[in-house]
């Protein structure tokens, strides 16, 4: 079976598809397999975007993006600071 990418919009809208189809009495099984998703896929999205509005959800992955550029920018800023420690060191044979 091949990997789909969801948008998080579109995880949100399954999210309430399930909610629907479940509420009409069917099991998670297959609701989740009338949606094409698998049970793992159902829990975990609705553990991590369960509750959500699709404007949170937006925030959340511009947030996880812009944490991501900034841990690169700090390892990027330790490493030249290593460098530039390692540069200023002289090296005497003892």
């Amino acid at each position: 079976m091949s990997k789909k990418g969801y948008t998080a919009e579109q995880i949100i809208n399954r999210l309430r598809e399930a909610e629907v189809l479940l509420s009409q009495g069917q099991t998670t099984a297959a609701a989740c397999r009338q949606l094409g998703i698998t049970d793992q896929t159902y829990y975990r999205w609705r553990k991590q975007y369960g509750g959500m509005k699709v404007g949170q959800a937006r925030r959340l992955k511009e947030l996880e993006t812009e944490n991501s550029r900034c841990a690169i920018h700090l390892r990027v800023y330790r490493l030249g600071r290593h460098q530039e420690h390692n540069s200023q060191q002289v090296w005497r044979p003892v």
